[in-house]
């Protein structure tokens, strides 16, 4: 497996690309900005992009959509929770930074359980609501998780913008990520990565 995470946009939102190493298929993990940075990466990697699968649909991690679908024509992925965001600027939060990013409906809808596959890397989503309430992690089969904007290094996501619960993301991540194994890795949506027992011990929230 192929596996490379960069922030990007003013707000350093975290990209991820997955790759097949066998198939040279790739799913980008949201394209917050610099589509064109995302694009050289994958050209480097000498990787197809297949898949763009958004955790949640805030403006930070959906701004490089239309440039990153269009340079490669892959399937965009979003939970049916979210699903609204992509259409709408007051939705993912831009029309309140004076951007107004409004995107095509999703290609395909996400639920709790799904498989995504990539090459031969198999991704499956989890959904933890709470910041969003259609935020999802993504598990990585035989790897770590993209935990999103749901579960930072010593911290977690917001929980104060419309359709946020700070007890929902709680449970969210107690019940759906505390389960896996401490020395599962953890990838998140903003800052530096961590493992799921570092947080079981010092993540002050849990």
């Amino acid at each position: 497996m192929i596996f490379e995470g960069f922030g990007v946009g003013p707000m350093e939102a975290n990209c991820y690309i997955i790759g097949c190493a066998e198939t040279k298929e790739a799913a980008v993990v949201d394209p917050g900005a610099e589509g064109g940075r995302i694009l050289s990466r994958l050209e480097k990697l000498g990787l197809q992009c297949k898949s763009i699968i958004l955790t949640h649909g805030h403006m930070d991690h959906v701004g490089a959509i239309n440039e990153v679908r269009q340079a490669t024509d892959a399937n965009v992925m979003i939970h049916s929770g979210d699903a609204d965001m992509l259409t709408s600027p007051a939705q993912n939060l831009s029309l309140f930074m004076g951007s107004m990013l409004k995107f095509k409906k999703a290609d395909r809808v996400l639920e709790d359980g799904d498989k995504v596959q990539v090459g031969n890397v198999l991704l499956e989503v989890i959904h933890t609501p709470g910041h969003t309430p259609g935020g999802i992690c993504i598990k990585i089969k035989g790897g770590g998780i993209i935990t999103g904007d749901t579960l930072f290094a010593g911290s977690v996501g917001r929980s104060d913008f419309p359709g946020g619960s700070h007890n929902v993301l709680i449970n969210s991540i107690k019940t759906r990520l505390l389960n896996f194994p401490d020395d599962t890795k953890v990838y998140p949506g903003h800052g530096p990565e961590s493992s799921i027992g570092a947080e079981k011990k010092y993540n002050p929230f849990l």
